[in-house]
């Protein structure tokens, strides 16, 4: 019995991913909910695990194709064993007759590549077997874009650079574009703008460098990429300025030290700051909602829920789990929920849809001992609210210095849209609800 992999729901907004490439070839046994192939959006990459224990029967989606939701990935021949011919019977098929003579001593061909690029067809060398010298596999060229649709996450990267998607050379399946294509391209200089070539700067390759051979050279990750992407976009895109504050936290870490142990006996979850920040940021956002709205073309969508990002550091990068509709969450389920996502972020385990729909995003870099920073807006968010390190300093209390426990806040906004009057007004609101976390009980 076969059982189908299927691309799942990939997140808000998200309707495509490009199959980045297969952690197992055709005809290898797998295990239940083994990592089977990974997918890439422009939100995202994530591991597709396999839905049940088998043998990996056929690979439908090559590595480079576009894929959406529910589509089918491949097949798995459901408690069914390796066997030499396993990977070779769903191929001889699925391929052109020509293809079909050469397949039985072609073998396992395309269960031995999981490069980009190596579809069913593009291995086949097609023609006599015993007779004539060997026939050279066609050279793969760049696919015009009517050929070759590009993908969201390449759509975006060639719409922002005002690139010619066929003067870069493709490397997915069918002439396929992928995001690894445009970067590659943008990075060595030899994309082609659709403007006049003399538009282009000139400073946009990479200056030659001459390696020490004690420096190590390692390919961007994926995430990384997009990382950089989303990053300069932000820049690029938004009229970004950044206002600051302090706050004591003196109140807040009574309150804490007085009810963590009660807190954590009744919810089983630890008492953090965080969860008191987004009460204070969800409070603030009611009050100024262009802060939490977002620029779409040249309308402004101004968003009643305060859908809540919490910026998590992981060994491969940062990324921004989303507490849904965090004005209806209580404080104990906005800490539990924080708690899960940082254990999903450090397994790898977090979904595209955790990521999706913020409408505003806390960044804590106190935590790494930050003192003070300009966080990055999270585009299409048009603000942040950067947290930082908790320090002992010497404060003006009426007519007495006393030593207070000092927080900087740092709110990034997009200039466009929120006032100077709306963004300084917004940041002193969470600081006087902070400094008085009884406002926050009383809504006040």
């Amino acid at each position: 019995m076969s059982v189908e992999i299927k691309v799942p729901v990939l997140g808000e907004s998200v309707s495509e991913a490009t199959v980045a490439s297969w952690m197992k070839a055709a005809g290898e046994t797998v295990a239940a909910d083994e990592p089977l192939v990974e997918l890439e959006t422009d939100k995202v990459t994530l591991e597709v695990p396999a839905p049940a224990a088998g043998v990996l029967e056929q690979i439908v989606a090559e590595a480079g194709s576009v894929v959406g939701v529910d589509a089918v990935l491949g097949l798995i021949a459901e408690g069914a064993a390796a066997s030499p011919a396993a990977d070779t019977a769903p191929q001889k098929a699925a391929d052109s007759a020509p293809a079909k003579a050469t397949q039985a001593e072609s073998g396992s061909v395309e269960s031995g590549s999981g490069n980009s690029g190596s579809g069913n067809s593009g291995s086949g060398n097609s023609g006599p077997v015993n007779s004539g010298p060997p026939v050279t596999p066609p050279v793969q060229m760049p696919a015009p874009v009517a050929a070759a649709p590009l993908s969201p996450a390449v759509r975006r990267l060639v719409e922002e650079h005002n690139l010619d998607p066929a003067k870069i050379t493709a490397s997915g399946k069918d002439g396929r574009l992928t995001k690894a294509d445009v970067l590659a391209a943008i990075d060595s200089g030899t994309a082609r703008r659709m403007a006049a070539p003399a538009a282009a700067p000139a400073a946009a390759a990479p200056r030659p460098r001459t390696d020490d051979p004690r420096e190590e050279r390692v390919p961007m990750s994926r995430l990384r990429q997009v990382i950089a992407q989303r990053l300069k976009e932000a820049q690029n895109n938004a009229a970004m300025l950044t206002t600051f504050n302090e706050v004591d936290m003196g109140a807040v870490m009574e309150l804490r030290a007085a009810y963590k142990e009660d807190f954590e006996k009744n919810y089983g979850v630890r008492l953090g700051f965080m969860g008191f920040f987004v009460r204070a940021v969800i409070t603030a956002l009611r009050e100024f909602p262009a802060v939490n709205a977002e620029i779409h073309g040249t309308d402004i969508v101004y968003k009643p829920f305060s859908n809540i990002g919490v910026a998590v550091g992981t060994p491969q990068g940062l990324v921004v789990p989303v507490l849904k509709d965090a004005q209806d969450l209580s404080l104990a389920e906005v800490e539990a929920r924080i708690t899960t996502f940082g254990q999903q972020a450090r397994d790898g385990k977090l979904s595209p849809s955790d990521m999706a729909g913020g409408s505003f995003t806390i960044s804590n870099g106190g935590v790494y001992g930050s003192l003070m920073s300009t966080p990055i807006l999270n585009p299409p968010q048009s603000g942040i609210l950067g947290m930082h390190k908790i320090q002992k300093r010497p404060m003006a209390i009426g007519d007495k210095v006393e030593i207070r426990p000092m927080m900087y806040l740092a709110l990034s906004y997009d200039h466009r849209i929120i006032d100077g009057r709306e963004a300084v007004s917004f940041l002193v609101r969470i600081k006087e609800l902070i400094e008085d976390p009884r406002r926050l009980l009383l809504g006040v």
